[in-house]
């Protein structure tokens, strides 16, 4: 059998975790590794394919058209790693299982999850990334967390609560806004899409009440919604992201979004069982339901309603 030819796997798992988070302190911390260290790990990876994976200021690292195909590469085949190894029999408590939306759990979940631990440190909470059916019983799922259309019908055997209101808006790098500041503008420049929602584009366009969306000078596809922000925050495009997944990006000055947001036809809702939800899943329904409401709304759409949430 000939012998595999890999880069170093320290820097392959240290490069894809700084993919999926866009920062390196975030992919420290889940490495439990210094930033230096991570830093070190994606040199030595450049420096072994030859070839440059990221590019701009230490304080605002993006990736390169290169590192994106990487990472894109990288996070699945690191999935099918860890579905594949075995574990031991779990000691103590069962975890509450909460399936949600990779790049929904990874922006918006995660992040508030320490206020849940902190309130309830008896509950250990597992976050399996899904954006696919499930099963309650089959997939031991105690809720989920998905995108709804309004008027859509509901999910078999369970009882969904709205939490948050889905905004969404064109989103780029801050080099790219000084020539983009009107609609057509925008249209036109080069469109960045995501295969899990190649509908962005035409949603946003119908919300904003326009007749059509106009040709765009290129389209670039990519696997997940938190490449296609990547891409974006690289300076490869313009995506249309939803307010929940690009919040803390624009906070930061990675994004920017010069024409703001508009309400989407979709809510983020929790799913619970029809019959037999735990305790424990009503409880984490409720913290949703709270964290939702305390989530600051777009600026542009401060004057929207808050029914429903």
């Amino acid at each position: 059998m000939a012998r595999r030819n890999l880069p170093p796997l320290n820097a392959l798992r240290a490069f894809e975790a700084f993919g999926r988070h866009g920062r390196m302190t975030l992919a420290a911390d889940e490495l439990c590794v210094t930033h230096g260290a991570v830093s070190r790990q994606i040199r030595q990876l450049e420096t072994h394919l030859g070839v440059a994976l990221t590019e701009g200021p230490r304080s605002r690292l993006r990736m390169t058209e290169a590192g994106l195909r990487l990472a894109q590469a990288l996070s699945p085949a690191f999935d099918q790693i860890e579905a594949a190894a075995p574990r031991p029999a779990p000691a103590g408590p069962r975890p509450l299982v909460i399936s949600c939306l990779p790049t929904f759990a990874m922006k918006w979940l995660i992040p508030r999850l320490p206020r849940f631990q902190a309130a309830h440190p008896e509950i250990p909470v597992r976050v399996a990334e899904s954006n696919g059916p499930f099963d309650f019983r089959e997939d031991q799922i105690d809720l989920a967390i998905r995108i709804r259309r309004t008027g859509e019908p509901d999910y078999p055997d369970s009882i969904a609560d709205p939490f948050m209101r889905h905004y969404h808006g064109p989103v780029m790098v801050p080099s790219l806004a000084g020539n983009l500041a009107d609609f057509d503008s925008v249209c036109a420049a080069p469109r960045l899409l995501t295969r899990t929602y190649a509908q962005s584009w035409t949603d946003w366009v119908r919300d904003v009440g326009a007749q059509s969306l106009p040709p765009a000078i290129s389209e670039q596809e990519f696997d997940h919604y938190f490449y296609m922000l990547e891409a974006a925050a690289a300076g490869l495009g313009v995506a249309v992201g939803p307010w929940a997944f690009v919040q803390r990006d624009l906070a930061s000055g990675r994004l920017v979004a010069p024409l703001g947001f508009t309400p989407g036809q979709t809510w983020i809702v929790a799913l619970t069982p029809r019959e037999g939800a735990s305790d424990r899943a009503l409880l984490f329904r409720d913290w949703l339901r709270e964290e939702g409401a305390s989530t600051p709304l777009p600026p542009e759409a401060a004057c929207e309603s808050r029914a429903g949430r």
